[in-house]
């Protein structure tokens, strides 16, 4: 960590100290368990989540304007994380960590989307949790990128990606449908979707109403802890981040190959290259959308995974895929 970067750690872990400290706290009612779609691993299924104070997780506002938009956005980052705060499903217990997060392992569940519940020790609060469970019948898995893949967002640069998320009211956000339409006719049914985005953690339940609103196929995500802690500063880089996710879900899925879905604008095809480099026989296709510039550390990755057995596609619109044309 560099001097000057070093130096804004230690301020903002002051910053928010002073929060932790002195921010409003509803005493009167339970907090909120904010869970996360779960997925399943040969070794059980996870479920993972985040415990809030409810001052800050209150109703959102429907009236669509920007406006509101901004001021949904605000409460999504506004919030009051509970941490060491105990949390049960069935006989499996955990403690949420330093920003209200987390993660616990439940036995195997049945094959199609199931639910689990989920009570805190301390507390009355209780919530379920979707997880999906893949078909014995699946024979690929889909893992997706978000930003300028499923939906416009200007990601590959910054202020514009802020803007567009913060000001833009859920149903008025412009979806890909043709990338909705690939992940469908790849999901057939049967075959089980994971999406992976270095957005934070605290856009999981926009998202979560974007894709709802939008049709777009179910799935877990794999987002990014954008806290602050003692020891780090922003807990990932994008890239790594996204290899993790990758090798996460691999990993999970032993008996399944799978779609890799990007963009040309956060240098997905670096990411995806690795990912093909790190599972041998374990990635099927890449698919990337051209969105923003592309540079040369990008279309050498590209010109690299063409050189693979993987099947490889990248255009400005996934339309061929869905007339089963090949690659591009």
């Amino acid at each position: 960590m560099t001097q000057a970067r070093s130096l804004l750690h230690d301020f903002l872990v002051k910053i928010e100290r002073l929060w932790d400290r002195y921010r409003p706290r509803d005493e009167t009612h339970e907090p909120v368990i904010d869970t996360y779609m779960g997925y399943a691993t040969p070794d059980g299924c996870v479920l993972r989540g985040r415990v809030l104070d409810t001052t800050w997780f209150s109703n959102r506002l429907e009236a669509p304007s920007r406006l509101n938009a901004i001021r949904n956005m605000a409460r999504n980052f506004i919030t009051n994380e509970m941490p060491g705060v105990r949390i049960v499903s069935g006989d499996v217990e955990t403690v949420t960590d330093e920003e209200g997060y987390f993660q616990l392992v439940i036995p195997a569940l049945p094959p199609g989307w199931q639910t689990a519940e989920l009570s805190l020790r301390d507390h009355e609060s209780t919530a379920h949790a979707s997880v999906q469970v893949p078909s014995p019948e699946a024979d690929i898995g889909i893992i997706s990128d978000i930003d300028d893949t499923v939906m416009r967002t200007g990601a590959y640069w910054l202020p514009r990606n802020l803007w567009t998320t913060a000001t833009t009211f859920v149903s008025n956000r412009e979806v890909f449908e043709d990338t909705a339409a690939f992940i469908r006719q790849s999901q057939a049914g049967i075959n089980p979707v994971f999406y992976v985005s270095s957005s934070p953690w605290n856009l999981h339940p926009y998202l979560n109403q974007v894709f709802d609103t939008h049709k777009v196929p179910n799935g877990p995500f794999f987002l990014r802890d954008l806290g602050i802690s003692e020891t780090k500063f922003i807990k990932s880089s994008h890239g790594s981040h996204k290899g993790d996710a990758i090798d996460t879900i691999v990993a999970a899925n032993p008996g399944l190959q799978f779609i890799l879905i990007g963009d040309s604008g956060q240098h997905d095809a670096i990411v995806y290259l690795n990912a093909i480099k790190r599972h041998p026989g374990r990635i099927r296709q890449v698919v990337l959308r051209r969105a923003g510039k592309i540079d040369d550390a990008d279309l050498k990755a590209a010109e690299a995974i063409r050189q693979t057995e993987v099947d490889f596609f990248s255009g400005p619109s996934l339309e061929p895929l869905l007339n089963g044309k090949g690659s591009g």
